[in-house]
């Protein structure tokens, strides 16, 4: 087989293989609030950004037991109402699957040799 066929067939593949792992990743987001749309986004919209912009669901991310926990600390301290226990569930449920834990959201710490000196640290004098 020529070298080039093998490049052209090579070349084809690799971006078939990227359109197809773009169309598997991708997920379509609401136009105006930017949510995931899937099951239960339209309970969070409707409930949640009643009081807050969209964009603090989007930008944070949480287990499920820390969602609950920001609800109960919304309904204790900023006047939301006590939800239905099967509105509840599809909220956590719609977080957990699409805002769920991220691994890491900060970088690594710098090596102490690359931060500068720290010009009030004292050398045990």
């Amino acid at each position: 087989m020529k070298l080039q066929n093998r490049f052209f067939i090579l070349y084809t593949s690799s971006v078939l293989a990227f359109f197809q792992f773009g169309q598997l990743s991708a997920q379509e987001l609401e136009r105006v609030t930017g949510l995931v749309l899937a099951d239960g986004w339209q309970a969070v919209q409707a409930n949640c950004t009643e009081c807050h912009s969209a964009l603090l669901i989007t930008q944070n991310s949480g287990s499920r037991e820390v969602w609950e926990s920001r609800i109960r600390w919304m309904q204790d301290t900023q006047g939301l109402q006590e939800l239905a226990p099967e509105l509840e569930a599809t909220i956590l449920d719609y977080l957990e699957e699409h805002y769920d834990q991220k691994d890491s959201t900060r970088r690594a710490p710098l090596s102490k040799h690359l931060l500068p000196e720290n010009p009030y640290e004292s050398n045990g004098e």
